[in-house]
């Protein structure tokens, strides 16, 4: 079991910085893939971004491919996306994410957080 508490989300100005936190409960960190996805209002919930368990390959969304980056900590049982030039297209909830593969379908993920707000003003 793994239990995800997602943090850094807030209110910032169109092209400013924001860097979300996912800290994760558990041993096993190291042993999953982990990622972000956002919904915005009334869209449906879409990945940002996903990294290999151990090794440090990322995968991005293109629309925020060359913006964002994630990454992770796993002697603090952390995972981070570092949000820049942000949009207000990028405003949606943030959640973070635990499974086994690499994936862009939330259903493959076994774990999620609770999200975190994110909104960005024109």
């Amino acid at each position: 079991q793994v239990q995800l508490g997602e943090s850094g989300g807030g209110l910032v100005q169109a092209g400013g910085s924001l860097r979300l936190s996912c800290a994760a409960s558990g041993r096993t960190f190291s042993s999953y893939v982990m990622g972000w996805f956002r919904q915005a209002p009334g869209k449906e919930r879409e990945f940002v971004a996903a990294i290999s368990k151990i090794d440090t390959n990322t995968y991005y969304a293109e629309s925020v491919k060359g913006r964002f980056t994630i990454s992770r900590d796993n002697a603090k049982n952390t995972v981070y996306l570092q949000m820049n030039s942000l949009k207000p297209e990028d405003t949606a909830v943030y959640y973070c994410v635990a499974g086994p593969l690499i994936s862009s379908r939330w259903s493959m993920y076994d774990y999620w957080g609770q999200g975190t707000q994110v909104t960005v003003s024109s």
